[in-house]
């Protein structure tokens, strides 16, 4: 049976990443094999992956509010939009968790010119920079010419010294962070570049959705009794 991916493909129906998000959620072998059977019975040829994933979402809050709001995750991060101001405080939020002082939305003057950066960070007394790309899609990525554009301005502010977290110091460290994926030639311009590279899925079994489990920091939107 093939399902119709958000982008409109066409693909086979794969019911091991089904049951895999399933388990992900926290749901038990018994409970993944009812919703799967359960959805396996009301599927036809062409269905859409939305459907399938909003039939699991409502599957998995009949049993569980906890497990549907982990299930719920990466669309709750979309609900964190149009724009990307909160999903830059959520992200500011998982680096609190992990030690990090943060600043959000700070003007600084580079060599060239200004730039509003996202997220400061420090620890360590190491000065780092995030900038935040949102996507409002399901299936939009951050290509190649994110990670251009980022590094040029990560390049006009790194030689100077910045008086934040009460002492001048140099921004020495760039992160990128998108809620969505980025493109292979994206991870790999970054990475030669020396810019450290986050997303949904990125780097592998440490991505946003990883963090989010390991320090139990969750944005609103993954809330199930909110309506």
């Amino acid at each position: 049976m093939k399902v119709t991916k958000y982008s409109g493909e066409l693909v086979h129906y794969d019911e091991q990443k089904l049951i895999n998000s399933l388990r992900k959620s926290g749901a038990d072998q018994a409970m993944t094999e009812s919703i799967v059977k359960e959805i396996e019975s009301e599927m036809y040829e062409g269905i859409s992956s939305k459907k399938i994933y909003k039939r699991a979402y409502q599957l998995l809050k009949n049993v569980s509010n906890v497990h549907a709001a982990r299930y719920n995750l990466r669309t709750a991060l979309l609900g964190l939009g149009p724009a990307g101001f909160f999903f830059e405080k959520f992200m500011a939020k998982v680096m609190q968790e992990q030690g990090f002082k943060t600043k959000v939305g700070v003007t600084l003057n580079g060599k060239c010119i200004s730039h509003e950066i996202d997220i400061l960070l420090l620890k360590n007394d190491v000065l780092s920079m995030i900038e935040c790309k949102f996507h409002s899609g399901q299936d939009a990525k951050s290509d190649v010419k994110v990670p251009m554009y980022i590094l040029s301005r990560f390049n006009d502010v790194k030689d100077k010294k910045y008086d934040l977290f009460s002492a001048k110091r140099n921004i020495s460290k760039c992160i990128i962070v998108t809620n969505n994926k980025f493109t292979t030639d994206a991870i790999q311009f970054g990475e030669c570049s020396g810019l450290n590279m986050l997303s949904w899925d990125y780097p592998q079994k440490n991505g946003i959705k990883e963090l989010v489990d390991k320090y139990r920091v969750y944005p609103v939107t993954c809330l199930t009794t909110l309506t």
